[in-house]
């Protein structure tokens, strides 16, 4: 049984790069058995991945050498207690935004283009984050990585509008910046010492001088602090995110910056786990915590204001990863699968935000939980779980967190506490501050911010006058806001009424998912401390990336 789940840790990389091939060998054609194909080939990776995460925790780590060849000759994929978890996670919220595009690509019209582009590129993306956690080597973690970018850079310019292409410019050079970095520390540490297998480095790298460790250590984080959005490597992200259509923001948001924390983790645990940056670290991630957070309470734009707070979140992550303890490791994994999940619902509840007032403004909006309860709940649920409110698993997490870091004691931890509970505050004033606007506040004291409007089938009268004058709301009720926001091919966002079934079904199942965690809180985090008592493990009898073996 294990030798037969061993042979599945290569699929989440391998189905996802097939179905891609199969797309763009189908063109345009029968867009209805595309789209069943994409869905199709994302729910059997995901059982997949729930089967080598139940195998990894059962009876270990599962190693599989591609194509026969043993490391460090050949390629080693590994799918250990962490590697599995943040795969189930990713996949589950990659298929959960497929299917919300999917949704919005049929309400526009664009089910065939651009969508014929949208869908191979996404499924690329998804191989390469399979690619990144599983892989065994550094070098085949800068090819996820390079394969996730790739991707990333057209769904980011998706449509060509200007605004997009200027967002992706920055993205670009950044990303190429990091990269750079990330290759540069990849042949400097073979150089040293004549291998990237990570279960060989872990044993000679501790042979190396402690300043040649200190310089190649400091690479790997700086290239991946980049990656994760780390502070003061982080400005490029609020710029990015916010231009790029919903689906697209709320996968770039739930996983991109999620890869480069978890590459942080191997660095720190496995191969330099004696904590030489530590300091370091925890300065980082409280300046990361406040400078975030203090980015978002400034913004007057939902998509700006999430994308703040996503860089903030992160903070809690290092500050886990930095405390170094089982305690404070654990805590930081929980809370990584919950801002996983709850920062996507946020982003694409945004673009239902979108799709119903034309605009995420929030001047420009108001009186959404009169006119949608509907979405007054979906942005609620993930609102007050981000800002950590009993008993959700936000506020599961920041407590691990707050407690590994008062048993870690001293003044900088203490610090770093105090700034957690404080950014945590921030978080629930903003996203109170955000729903007062939106969903709160009497629409008629809304400022206009969508001119050109054109109304098509009038309804009944209309509620409010917070979205143009004339606007309707019964069931055909429908307008084209021609300025500010669009679609996945870059065409005026056509809102209506009704909020589009397809899109709330998947956000309702995101935020639903959201929710498990809280439920399951109790497995989950005991699942989290055996994954972090693995990692801190010795190299010597860390059994994670043997550089042999076969499943």
């Amino acid at each position: 049984m294990v030798e037969l789940t061993g042979h599945l840790v290569p699929l989440p990389v391998v189905l996802p790069l097939l179905a891609a091939g199969l797309r763009l060998a189908l063109g345009r054609r029968w867009p209805r058995l595309q789209r069943v194909l994409s869905v199709t080939t994302l729910s059997v990776v995901l059982l997949v991945s729930v089967l080598l995460l139940v195998a990894a925790d059962t009876h270990g780590p599962l190693v599989v050498q591609v194509g026969g060849w043993a490391a460090p000759v050949g390629i080693s994929l590994v799918a250990d207690r962490l590697s599995a978890l943040l795969l189930v996670v990713s996949v589950a919220i990659t298929l959960a935004v497929l299917v919300y595009s999917i949704g919005q690509g049929m309400v526009d019209g664009e089910e065939v283009a651009p969508l014929a582009i949208y869908h191979p590129t996404y499924l690329i993306l998804v191989a390469g984050v399979a690619t990144a956690f599983l892989a065994g080597d550094l070098f085949n973690v800068y090819v996820g990585f390079e394969v996730l970018l790739t991707a990333s850079y057209v769904l980011l310019t998706l449509g060509g509008t200007g605004s997009r292409l200027r967002a992706g410019a920055t993205y670009v050079v950044v990303s190429l910046v990091s990269s750079m970095v990330f290759l540069v520390a990849v042949a400097t540490i073979y150089a040293a010492t004549g291998t990237v297998n990570l279960a060989q480095l872990a044993e000679r790298l501790a042979e190396l001088p402690p300043q040649l460790q200190l310089v190649l250590h400091t690479l790997l984080l700086t290239g991946f602090a980049i990656k994760a959005a780390v502070f003061p490597l982080s400005a490029w992200l609020p710029d990015s995110y916010p231009t790029a259509p919903a689906p697209v923001t709320a996968v770039f948001a739930g996983l991109l910056t999620k890869v480069g924390v978890y590459t942080m983790i191997r660095t720190q645990t496995l191969l330099f786990p004696g904590g030489s940056l530590d300091t370091l670290l925890l300065v980082v991630a409280l300046a990361t915590m406040l400078v975030g957070i203090l980015g978002a309470v400034a913004q007057t734009d939902i998509k700006r204001l999430l994308s703040f707070t996503l860089v903030s979140h992160i903070g809690y992550l290092v500050f886990g990863l930095a405390v170094g303890s089982v305690h404070g490791l654990s805590a930081a994994i929980f809370y990584a699968v919950h801002h996983i999940t709850v920062q996507t619902s946020l982003f694409l509840v945004a673009g239902l935000i979108e799709r119903r007032g034309g605009t995420t403004s929030m001047r420009s909006l108001g009186g959404l939980a009169t006119l949608s309860p509907v979405l007054g709940i979906l942005f609620f649920v993930p609102a007050m779980n981000l800002a950590g409110i009993p008993p959700l698993s936000g506020f599961l997490g920041k407590l691990g967190l707050v407690q590994a870091g008062v048993a870690a004691g001293g003044p900088l931890a203490y610090t770093l506490v105090a700034g957690s509970v404080v950014t945590s505050l921030l978080t629930l004033y903003a996203m109170a501050r955000l729903w007062g606007y939106a969903f709160w506040r009497s629409p008629s004291l809304a400022v206009a911010a969508t001119p050109g409007t054109v109304l098509e089938s009038p309804g009944e009268p209309a509620l409010t006058s917070a979205y143009g004058p004339e606007e309707t709301v019964g069931p055909a009720s429908r307008r084209t806001v021609t300025g500010g926001a669009t679609t996945l091919g870059g065409q005026a966002i056509v809102t209506t009424a009704r909020l589009p079934r397809t899109m709330t079904g998947a956000t309702i199942a995101l935020v639903a998912f959201g929710l498990a965690l809280t439920v399951l809180a109790g497995p989950l985090t005991a699942y989290c401390e055996r994954t972090a008592s693995e990692l801190l493990e010795s190299g010597d009898e860390h059994p994670t990336l043997a550089p042999g073996g076969d499943g």
